[in-house]
């Protein structure tokens, strides 16, 4: 069965108040630790982007795909996007979308990666027909890079500060182009960090459209209470839109 790939609501505007997607929290490692970020699981006083209130495993997450396909029958897209870093996770991840597309051949299939570990696993994501792929760039120069991320983790070793930086970005725009190479759309999407990246929007979005990334999205910061970066303050509406009129 074909899958329409316009039933994306993140992809298409059209589409955002007519379907739904759902996300499956089923990666709950991480292999980088980004200062902007504070990751854990949220509780009654606080629900924000990138915290779940539990971790399933893939069988648990097809039966909740199955009991949310019961209830509803506009929901076309299916997505893991953390609350940890997919393939921090790869197997729980890879059986998870092996198991929906089973069940599901016409349902879209995404996920959304900081694209340290993606490389080895593109192949296969393209045979189950994922269709969209984000991963999260924050810099590309090593520079940069290294304000950003505090450590991180590859190959059983730890990076910091320049070399985590370089590793980063090389591996981010390996798995920019590989995901391309694969036929699958990529989105690229930047976290805009006053004193950071904040001049360095469009050489990310210069850099990302050079190997052929389909969609950039700029995403204000938002400071969070525990992470190095908790003092930053939050970007204005203006500084979000000069960022997206320069990249």
């Amino acid at each position: 069965m074909d899958i329409n790939v316009d039933n994306h609501p993140c992809f298409n505007p059209k589409m955002c108040h007519k379907v739904g997607r759902m996300h499956l929290p089923v990666a709950p490692r991480c292999n980088v630790m980004c200062n902007f970020c504070n990751r854990k699981y949220d509780c009654v006083n606080e629900s924000r982007p990138g915290v779940t209130s539990s971790i399933l495993s893939p069988q648990q997450a097809l039966t909740y795909v199955e009991k949310v396909f019961d209830r509803s029958n506009n929901i076309t897209v299916v997505g893991i996007a953390g609350p940890g870093d997919p393939f921090a996770n790869p197997d729980e991840t890879m059986e998870t979308l092996r198991l929906v597309r089973a069940q599901y051949p016409e349902v879209i299939l995404c996920l959304s990666t900081n694209g340290l570990g993606i490389a080895p696993h593109i192949a296969e994501l393209a045979r189950l027909k994922v269709t969209h792929v984000t991963v999260t760039i924050t810099a590309v120069d090593p520079e940069i890079a290294a304000k950003v991320y505090a450590w991180v983790r590859w190959e059983k070793k730890v990076y910091r500060g320049l070399d985590a930086g370089a590793l980063m970005i090389r591996k981010q725009l390996e798995a920019v182009r590989l995901i391309k190479e694969a036929g699958m759309i990529a989105k690229i999407n930047t976290i805009l960090m006053p004193g950071i990246n904040d001049g360095h929007i469009s050489e990310v979005a210069r850099t990302v459209a050079g190997l052929g990334a389909d969609v950039m999205n700029i995403i204000p910061m938002i400071p969070v209470e525990g992470a190095a970066f908790a003092s930053l303050p939050e970007p204005d509406r203006a500084s979000v839109t000069r960022s997206r009129l320069l990249a």
